[in-house]
């Protein structure tokens, strides 16, 4: 990077200070000379890691399609929405099937009708018989009619079963607690077997889903060891476990590995971006704030506290070791150096450029 460069930083940050401000000159003066936040910069044993981009998925993520046809009369939850195991969530018109259950409930009737008649037909035969006034034909045919009877009721009472759960697949509930993420039918809509209900997830169950060279894997087993950032939301998160698929894509030679998230995890949802760092080893790393670190187009710099208290604007060049908290350098430091931790208000106070 040429040395115009920074001094081109320096100026710009300076401008930006200066501009909107309402305080007077004086005021100005009295607060850039109020003593800049520093922290030194120190060579400290850190975790050496493998890092890959991934996504955040849930556990447990389905959709709830139809069973029945019927028009949606019912939709009592949106996006959104949390729902509790058990809730009723939609309902289907049930009129057809209350009729089906009714017809079948019938035809229990009936045929229970039918078997109490034929167990007494044949209790009077084998009666008739030992007193010799009936053939021992006549007690086969009571005796069949008896057993036929006993199987149109138990078929009678499997179809009046099956009208019933055929109804209650009218009523669709939640198969567990969850938040609903989609919602596939508007009110009035025909519902149709195996049509898309609503979609929900359950948010105690989190998982990052990573993709590493299937090189790397040897490594990642040993360390079983890893952490997660979420560059949306500026968030770290240890993992519970690190659990590695047992197998490969044989056209990108890469392999899956799954991070399970703790259940009380808060604020990140599925199809997040995220990146996962996968511990292999332990080294001895310089290492500087990320709140010191100041980016400006390709210019990555600090601003340093010299001898005197006065800040003064260095390039540096980062490396891969970090945390939420720090980040490797790899060039520009020494290590009981110290940076500002505003690198605003140390432009603010910066003396100008020679």
């Amino acid at each position: 990077m040429k040395p115009h460069a920074l001094a081109l930083l320096a100026a710009a940050a300076l401008a930006a200070a200066a501009c909107g401000s309402d305080e007077p000159p004086a005021a100005a003066r009295t607060a850039a000379a109020a003593p800049l936040a520093a922290a030194p910069v120190a060579l400290r044993e850190v975790d050496l890691t493998t890092t890959a981009e991934a996504v955040v998925e849930a556990v447990r993520q389905s959709t709830v399609a139809a069973q029945v046809s019927g028009r949606i009369v019912d939709i009592r939850f949106d996006v959104g929405d949390r729902v509790q195991k058990g809730d009723v969530i939609l309902r289907i018109d049930e009129r057809a099937a209350s009729q089906a259950v009714a017809a079948s409930e019938a035809q229990v009737r009936e045929a229970e009708a039918a078997l109490v008649n034929a167990r007494a037909q044949y209790e009077r035969t084998r009666q008739l018989l030992a007193q010799k006034f009936v053939s021992q034909a006549a007690l086969d045919k009571a005796e069949a009619d008896y057993k036929a009877a006993e199987s149109r009721m138990k078929a009678t009472l499997a179809g009046a079963g099956a009208a019933a759960t055929e109804k209650s697949f009218t009523t669709i509930v939640a198969p567990y607690s969850g938040i609903v993420s989609a919602r596939h039918v508007q009110l009035g809509e025909m519902a149709a077997p195996g049509k898309p209900l609503l979609t929900g997830f359950d948010p105690s169950s989190l998982r990052v889903v990573a993709t590493v060279p299937s090189a790397q894997v040897p490594a990642i087993q040993a360390g079983a060891k890893a952490r997660i950032e979420v560059p949306s939301l500026g968030r770290w998160v240890d993992v519970r476990s690190v659990t590695v698929v047992p197998s490969a894509d044989p056209r990108t030679h890469t392999t899956q590995v799954r991070l399970e998230l703790p259940a009380d995890v808060k604020g990140i949802l599925p199809g997040v971006f995220a990146r996962a760092y996968f511990v292999t080893g332990h080294a001895p790393r310089l290492m500087v704030p990320r709140a010191a670190v100041i980016r400006r187009s390709e210019v990555t710099a600090v601003y340093v506290i010299d001898d005197k208290g006065q800040p003064r604007l260095r390039q540096v060049r980062l490396g891969t070791a970090a945390d939420e908290k720090d980040v490797e350098v790899l060039s520009g430091l020494k290590a009981g150096e110290k940076v500002a931790l505003d690198p605003v208000k140390a432009g603010m106070s910066a003396p100008p450029a020679g």
